[in-house]
């Protein structure tokens, strides 16, 4: 009897999709589709590990958010399923394998006519950001195997690998070794959510604020696009602040001195008052 994961209830993911694979949502912190030409994803480094009739594609990626790992798993059918894993994510991962190998590794031979209610034999959950990750040790009647469901916790659809358990101790040791090429933490970079991008049209002119990161940190770039011809400025986190009081005074200033005007425009004549 063999490990096949996919014997999990639609444990096998969509047929190959570019939107499904990349992450449709422009919200996403692994999003490649950056607009406007803020961000280029890139791939690092990858390995491949065929586990019985299954490949797993272990990636990893940066782009203007950080590096993270993507995990594609391949069935002998073509379908395919993938998570992102942050790097830290990644190592708190790899340790749990651990834990699931020995758990395993502990198991007496499969008992089919004894299978548990739900299929599950250990369960873990790990909590990044505003991602969820619930790991499940699983035996169905195609054998034992590991299932990884990811969730965004403020909305989008779930995705999830199926690992036959077999080769949680080849995938562990192929996950190490990509984290000690990169290391285990994201870079030091910033951890949360970055703002969306805004849009706003002046006139024939359109203006686009991005927020985006590099090794330097957190920064604005501020575009004008006018008949296909774009310029841009870029602010760093840091002086945000200063630049808006800046920005504040020269407002104040200008509708001080609007309002000034405007008074004496309005201001009764001397032919006026004698009336």
């Amino acid at each position: 009897m063999s490990d096949l994961g996919s014997g999990d209830d639609g444990i096998s993911g969509s047929k190959y999709n570019v939107a499904n694979m990349e992450g449709s949502s422009s919200r996403n912190d692994f999003d490649s589709s950056a607009k406007g030409g803020s961000g280029v994803e890139q791939e690092l480094a990858t390995k491949m590990l065929q586990i019985q009739s299954k490949r797993f594609y272990l990636d990893v990626k940066q782009n203007r958010r950080g590096r993270f790992i993507k995990v594609a798993e391949i069935g002998a059918d073509g379908r395919r399923s993938q998570i992102y894993l942050a790097l830290s994510t990644a190592a708190e991962f790899r340790d749990h394998l651990s834990s699931f190998s020995d758990y395993y590794a502990s198991l007496g031979p499969p008992n089919t006519d004894n299978l548990p209610e739900d299929g599950k034999l250990k369960s873990e959950m790990m909590i990044k950001d505003y991602r969820r990750y619930y790991l499940d040790l699983k035996e169905n009647a195609r054998g034992r195997f590991l299932r990884v469901s990811q969730t965004i916790t403020r909305g989008g659809p779930r995705s999830q690998i199926a690992l036959p358990a077999q080769g949680m101790i080849e995938f562990r040791d192929a996950l190490t070794d990509l984290l000690e090429e990169f290391g285990a933490n994201d870079g030091g970079r910033f951890k949360g959510d970055l703002p969306e991008e805004r849009h706003m049209k002046v006139d024939n002119k359109n203006f686009y604020f991005d927020i985006g990161q590099n090794n330097r940190g957190v920064y604005m770039r501020i575009s004008e696009v006018k008949n296909n011809f774009r310029t841009s400025i870029t602010i760093p986190e840091k002086c945000w602040i200063r630049f808006r009081d800046i920005f504040n005074d020269y407002c104040e200033k200008m509708k001080k001195s609007s309002d000034s005007i405007t008074a004496e425009i309005n201001l009764p004549t001397s032919s006026n008052s004698l009336k």
